[in-house]
């Protein structure tokens, strides 16, 4: 059966997946990883990064031993997915992101890092305090500072940028119209750099998984890997 991967972002979890599981599993086997840091996963003793996150995104392929992949990456998960395919996409039948911020510079990730203040959310934001202590347990305000350090050293050293033209997997973009995290602009950009991208524009649609529509997310994947 084909393998479809769906990979969570930064400070997410793959328990966001649950909805679309049913439907899904109706044409791949499904796969839900989660990345180092997150859920019930210690955080690496050396730090996070882009380039870790593709490696364990390689690694549990090659655990799994699979082919025939297709994947969807949500915000951070969809910036790994396209770094793998830049390594590697023999295995690979296409790609969408959804929501994924490509245009890293030092002063954005800086400006992002600076709200992942652990302190600051519990006191502003305590509901998403408690669902980061519900998804991360309480490792959680460790988490947010090393994802900080992620951001600064993707805005240092982006490995996509200059290198998009080289992927020839097939990949969709999707943005939603009220995400704001990732312009339309950038991903248009980006879509346009890619030689074998469409663009898909969310209509009423934020950044976060759970505030999209779910018949509107099938009904996309479905026609971009032509599933009845």
């Amino acid at each position: 059966m084909l393998n479809l991967i769906l990979l969570h972002g930064a400070l997410g979890h793959n328990d966001i997946f649950k909805p679309f599981k049913e439907e899904l599993s109706k044409y791949f086997t499904i796969h839900t990883p989660l990345f180092s840091g997150h859920g019930n996963l210690e955080i690496p003793s050396n730090g996070i990064t882009i380039e870790k996150y593709t490696q364990e995104l390689k690694e549990f392929i090659e655990k799994e031993n699979l082919n025939d992949i297709y994947i969807f990456g949500h915000s951070m998960g969809g910036y790994v997915a396209l770094c793998y395919a830049l390594q590697d996409s023999s295995k690979l039948n296409s790609i969408m992101t959804l929501g994924t911020k490509f245009d890293w510079t030092e002063d954005q990730a800086s400006k992002e890092s600076k709200m992942l203040n652990p302190d600051v959310i519990a006191e502003k934001i305590p509901k998403y305090a408690e669902l980061l202590e519900a998804q991360h347990g309480s490792k959680w305000r460790k988490l947010l500072p090393e994802i900080a350090e992620m951001m600064i050293s993707l805005g240092k050293n982006p490995p996509l940028k200059g290198n998009l033209s080289t992927i020839n997997t097939p990949v969709q973009i999707m943005v939603g119209d009220q995400d704001n995290m990732v312009t339309l602009e950038q991903s248009i950009e980006v879509y346009r750099s890619l030689p074998n991208a469409k663009l898909a524009v969310l209509p009423e649609t934020k950044h976060p998984l759970d505030k999209v529509r779910q018949s509107l997310l099938l009904n996309l994947m479905k026609d971009f890997w032509s599933l009845s």
